[in-house]
């Protein structure tokens, strides 16, 4: 069985979790987990772990992501792309350099309502589930953040984005709320997610490549070891008299003055043998598991 992270090319027409099914197919193991959905028409880099890396799902879901998208102005869908029912239709009328203010209006913080087709759940069931049925039901506002934004080309009424932001931020809505500030609408052509946390789309390996180095016995190559993405945070070994209780998922007394702990205060801990083994958070002194990573 595979343990680690491998990125993964998604291409256009899979959804996330058929990249799992046929991931599951392609290696032969149950324990996989993606690290945060695509849009079955969006493409590019898509994180995957493997093993007892899929404890890590939720750490890597909330990384920073980058991407590359087309806005198309002047169209308006019901799920703000461009696969989506159009809605309504207006003249392109406003100046490159008004669109460029109205793109850079969005940089920082901003309260984006999630769209109706989306996996987000209300009372238990999922958005697009009751979008399709219909119904349109009252989404609380939620605050993102756009660390970058810049506007790569313009050729109205399309325009190349490049966004740099935090997790659960929708670019389509984004596309469409930048529509809406210029007041002829818009909705998402094109989406690539080129880079997730240190994951970039250069290093990213469609499944028909993943194919052919499963079967000819070099994937391990491509895979990066667990620690690897938790790298940021200090690591200590514990000696092989007190591994024990390590193994078993205990907490333990830590006294190291030379150790620069990290913000959250999170630590890499390692067997006496030099084996990756937990996460654990550390306390006046004590440290406590937060996850294990035995195989």
């Amino acid at each position: 069985m595979y343990h680690g992270i491998i990125n993964i090319y998604k291409e256009k027409g899979y959804t996330s979790h058929d990249v799992v099914a046929k991931l599951r197919g392609i290696l032969h193991q149950k324990k996989i987990g993606h690290t945060g959905t695509l849009d079955p028409d969006a493409e590019g880099v898509l994180p995957v772990c493997l093993g007892t890396a899929t404890k890590l799902c939720e750490m890597l879901t909330e990384k920073e992501k980058v991407y590359e998208a087309v806005l198309l102005l002047g169209k308006e869908t019901d799920t703000q792309d461009i696969s989506g029912t159009v809605l309504s239709e207006f003249p392109v009328t406003v100046s490159e350099e008004t669109v460029e203010e109205a793109v850079q209006s969005f940089l920082g913080e901003y309260w984006q309502v999630p769209p109706m087709y989306s996996a987000l759940k209300i009372n238990g069931k999922k958005l697009y589930e009751l979008a399709r049925e219909g119904k349109t039901v009252e989404r609380q506002a939620r605050k993102v953040t756009l660390y970058e934004i810049a506007v790569l080309d313009m050729q109205l009424p399309r325009v190349w984005l490049r966004v740099r932001c935090s997790k659960g931020t929708y670019i389509r809505t984004l596309c469409s709320d930048i529509g809406e500030k210029l007041g002829c609408k818009g909705c998402m052509e094109r989406l690539t997610r080129t880079r997730v946390s240190e994951f970039s789309i250069e290093d990213a390996l469609p499944l028909d490549r993943v194919e052919q180095l499963e079967a000819d016995g070099k994937l391990n190559t491509h895979i990066l070891a667990v620690d690897q993405i938790l790298k940021a945070y200090p690591a200590v070994t514990v000696q092989k008299e007190f591994c024990k209780l390590l193994y078993n998922g205990n907490s333990f007394a830590l006294e190291d003055e030379k150790l620069e702990y990290s913000e959250q205060n999170l630590i890499r801990v390692y067997d006496w043998k030099g084996k990756f083994t937990a996460l654990y958070s550390y306390c006046a002194g004590i440290c406590y598991p937060v996850k294990m990573f035995l195989e």
